[in-house]
Protein backbone atom coordinates (compact mmCIF):
# COMPACT_ATOMS: atom_id res chain seq x y z
CA UNK A 1 0.00 0.00 0.00
CA UNK A 2 2.78 2.45 0.85
CA UNK A 3 4.48 1.81 -2.50
CA UNK A 4 1.18 2.46 -4.28
CA UNK A 5 0.78 5.70 -2.28
CA UNK A 6 4.30 6.85 -3.19
CA UNK A 7 3.92 5.98 -6.88
CA UNK A 8 0.59 7.79 -7.21
CA UNK A 9 1.85 10.87 -5.40
CA UNK A 10 4.95 10.92 -7.62
CA UNK A 11 2.80 10.65 -10.77
CA UNK A 12 0.66 13.60 -9.67
CA UNK A 13 3.68 15.78 -8.93
CA UNK A 14 5.28 14.87 -12.25
CA UNK A 15 2.26 16.20 -14.12
CA UNK A 16 2.60 19.72 -12.77
CA UNK A 17 5.38 22.25 -12.68
CA UNK A 18 5.29 22.77 -8.91
CA UNK A 19 4.38 20.52 -5.99
CA UNK A 20 2.25 23.29 -4.48
CA UNK A 21 -0.01 23.35 -7.55
CA UNK A 22 -0.35 19.58 -7.65
CA UNK A 23 -0.92 19.01 -3.96
CA UNK A 24 -3.53 21.75 -3.37
CA UNK A 25 -1.91 22.88 -0.13
CA UNK A 26 -1.14 19.41 1.20
CA UNK A 27 -4.64 18.07 0.47
CA UNK A 28 -3.45 15.29 -1.80
CA UNK A 29 -1.16 13.83 0.82
CA UNK A 30 -3.88 14.07 3.51
CA UNK A 31 -6.50 12.53 1.22
CA UNK A 32 -4.32 9.60 0.16
CA UNK A 33 -3.44 8.96 3.79
CA UNK A 34 -7.13 9.09 4.80
CA UNK A 35 -8.10 6.74 1.96
CA UNK A 36 -5.39 4.22 2.80
CA UNK A 37 -6.60 4.15 6.42
CA UNK A 38 -10.05 3.07 5.19
CA UNK A 39 -9.29 0.75 2.23
CA UNK A 40 -6.22 -1.34 1.53
CA UNK A 41 -5.43 -2.04 -2.08
CA UNK A 42 -4.12 -0.75 -5.38
CA UNK A 43 -4.61 2.91 -6.35
CA UNK A 44 -6.02 2.74 -9.87
CA UNK A 45 -7.15 6.30 -10.56
CA UNK A 46 -7.26 9.80 -9.09
CA UNK A 47 -9.68 12.52 -10.20
CA UNK A 48 -9.81 16.18 -9.21
CA UNK A 49 -13.43 17.33 -8.93
CA UNK A 50 -15.56 20.27 -7.90
CA UNK A 51 -19.03 19.40 -6.60
CA UNK A 52 -21.44 21.95 -8.04
CA UNK A 53 -24.05 21.87 -5.27
CA UNK A 54 -21.56 22.18 -2.42
CA UNK A 55 -18.66 24.05 -3.99
CA UNK A 56 -16.32 21.46 -2.51
CA UNK A 57 -13.07 20.61 -4.26
CA UNK A 58 -12.41 16.91 -3.89
CA UNK A 59 -10.30 14.01 -5.00
CA UNK A 60 -12.02 10.84 -6.08
CA UNK A 61 -9.59 8.06 -5.21
CA UNK A 62 -10.22 4.72 -6.88
CA UNK A 63 -8.86 1.72 -5.01
CA UNK A 64 -9.06 -1.94 -6.00
CA UNK A 65 -8.96 -4.17 -2.95
CA UNK A 66 -7.31 -7.60 -2.67
CA UNK A 67 -10.56 -9.27 -3.82
CA UNK A 68 -10.71 -7.12 -6.97
CA UNK A 69 -13.57 -4.96 -5.68
CA UNK A 70 -13.39 -1.38 -6.91
CA UNK A 71 -14.01 1.37 -4.36
CA UNK A 72 -14.29 5.11 -4.90
CA UNK A 73 -13.53 7.35 -1.95
CA UNK A 74 -14.34 11.07 -2.10
CA UNK A 75 -12.05 13.29 -0.11
CA UNK A 76 -12.58 16.96 0.74
CA UNK A 77 -9.29 18.59 -0.30
CA UNK A 78 -9.51 21.44 2.22
CA UNK A 79 -10.18 19.13 5.18
CA UNK A 80 -8.32 16.01 4.04
CA UNK A 81 -11.29 13.86 5.09
CA UNK A 82 -13.28 11.18 3.30
CA UNK A 83 -16.94 12.19 2.94
CA UNK A 84 -18.28 9.46 0.63
CA UNK A 85 -17.48 5.83 -0.13
CA UNK A 86 -18.97 3.94 -3.07
CA UNK A 87 -18.53 0.43 -4.36
CA UNK A 88 -18.51 0.00 -8.09
CA UNK A 89 -20.13 -3.06 -9.64
CA UNK A 90 -19.61 -4.43 -13.13
CA UNK A 91 -23.06 -3.93 -14.61
CA UNK A 92 -26.69 -3.15 -13.81
CA UNK A 93 -27.32 -6.91 -13.72
CA UNK A 94 -25.17 -7.24 -10.57
CA UNK A 95 -27.53 -8.47 -7.80
CA UNK A 96 -26.65 -5.55 -5.50
CA UNK A 97 -27.55 -3.05 -8.22
CA UNK A 98 -30.47 -4.91 -9.79
CA UNK A 99 -32.31 -5.27 -6.47
CA UNK A 100 -32.61 -1.46 -6.22
CA UNK A 101 -32.97 -0.60 -9.93
CA UNK A 102 -36.34 0.76 -11.07
CA UNK A 103 -34.95 3.06 -13.78
CA UNK A 104 -33.08 1.60 -16.75
CA UNK A 105 -29.73 2.94 -17.90
CA UNK A 106 -31.07 4.55 -21.09
CA UNK A 107 -33.71 6.55 -19.19
CA UNK A 108 -31.20 7.62 -16.54
CA UNK A 109 -28.72 8.71 -19.24
CA UNK A 110 -31.44 10.75 -21.00
CA UNK A 111 -32.16 12.52 -17.71
CA UNK A 112 -28.48 13.40 -17.23
CA UNK A 113 -27.96 14.50 -20.84
CA UNK A 114 -31.10 16.68 -20.81
CA UNK A 115 -29.55 18.87 -18.12
CA UNK A 116 -25.88 18.45 -19.09
CA UNK A 117 -25.68 18.06 -22.87
CA UNK A 118 -22.49 16.67 -24.30
CA UNK A 119 -20.97 13.36 -25.24
CA UNK A 120 -21.57 10.45 -22.86
CA UNK A 121 -18.09 8.91 -22.54
CA UNK A 122 -18.34 6.53 -19.59
CA UNK A 123 -20.91 4.92 -17.30
CA UNK A 124 -20.37 3.39 -13.87
CA UNK A 125 -22.74 1.38 -11.70
CA UNK A 126 -22.33 2.24 -8.05
CA UNK A 127 -23.56 1.03 -4.70
CA UNK A 128 -23.65 3.86 -2.19
CA UNK A 129 -22.60 3.35 1.44
CA UNK A 130 -26.30 3.19 2.42
CA UNK A 131 -26.96 0.44 -0.18
CA UNK A 132 -28.64 2.63 -2.80
CA UNK A 133 -27.76 2.03 -6.45
CA UNK A 134 -26.84 4.82 -8.83
CA UNK A 135 -25.58 5.39 -12.33
CA UNK A 136 -22.63 7.73 -12.74
CA UNK A 137 -22.34 9.24 -16.19
CA UNK A 138 -19.22 11.03 -17.43
CA UNK A 139 -20.38 13.60 -19.97
CA UNK A 140 -17.70 15.42 -21.96
CA UNK A 141 -18.60 19.07 -22.53
CA UNK A 142 -15.35 20.74 -23.63
CA UNK A 143 -11.63 20.55 -22.80
CA UNK A 144 -11.27 20.73 -19.02
CA UNK A 145 -14.97 20.12 -18.39
CA UNK A 146 -16.36 16.65 -17.98
CA UNK A 147 -19.57 16.49 -15.99
CA UNK A 148 -19.97 13.58 -13.57
CA UNK A 149 -23.71 13.20 -13.14
CA UNK A 150 -25.02 10.67 -10.64
CA UNK A 151 -28.58 9.45 -11.16
CA UNK A 152 -30.43 7.39 -8.54
CA UNK A 153 -31.29 4.00 -10.10
CA UNK A 154 -34.44 3.71 -7.98
CA UNK A 155 -36.01 7.15 -8.46
CA UNK A 156 -34.31 8.44 -11.63
CA UNK A 157 -33.45 11.71 -9.88
CA UNK A 158 -30.10 13.45 -10.22
CA UNK A 159 -28.47 13.18 -6.82
CA UNK A 160 -25.00 14.62 -7.40
CA UNK A 161 -23.11 16.63 -10.00
CA UNK A 162 -19.41 17.38 -10.18
CA UNK A 163 -17.03 18.80 -12.74
CA UNK A 164 -13.97 16.66 -13.36
CA UNK A 165 -10.98 18.96 -13.88
CA UNK A 166 -8.40 16.22 -14.50
CA UNK A 167 -7.68 12.59 -13.86
CA UNK A 168 -4.70 10.27 -13.61
CA UNK A 169 -4.93 6.53 -14.15
CA UNK A 170 -7.31 4.38 -16.09
CA UNK A 171 -10.92 3.35 -15.83
CA UNK A 172 -11.17 -0.38 -15.46
CA UNK A 173 -13.09 -1.86 -18.35
CA UNK A 174 -14.31 -5.18 -17.08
Amino acid sequence: MKLSFVLLTTMVFAMFSTAATADHGGGLHKCLKAASAIKEGYYAKLEYLTFTDRGIEAYEIEIHDKDGVEWELMCDIAKGTIFEIEREVESPSDPLFKSKMNVDEKTAAQTALALYPGKLVHTEYEIESNGDASYEFDIYDRPGVTWKVEVDATTGEIVEVAVEKWDIGRESHK
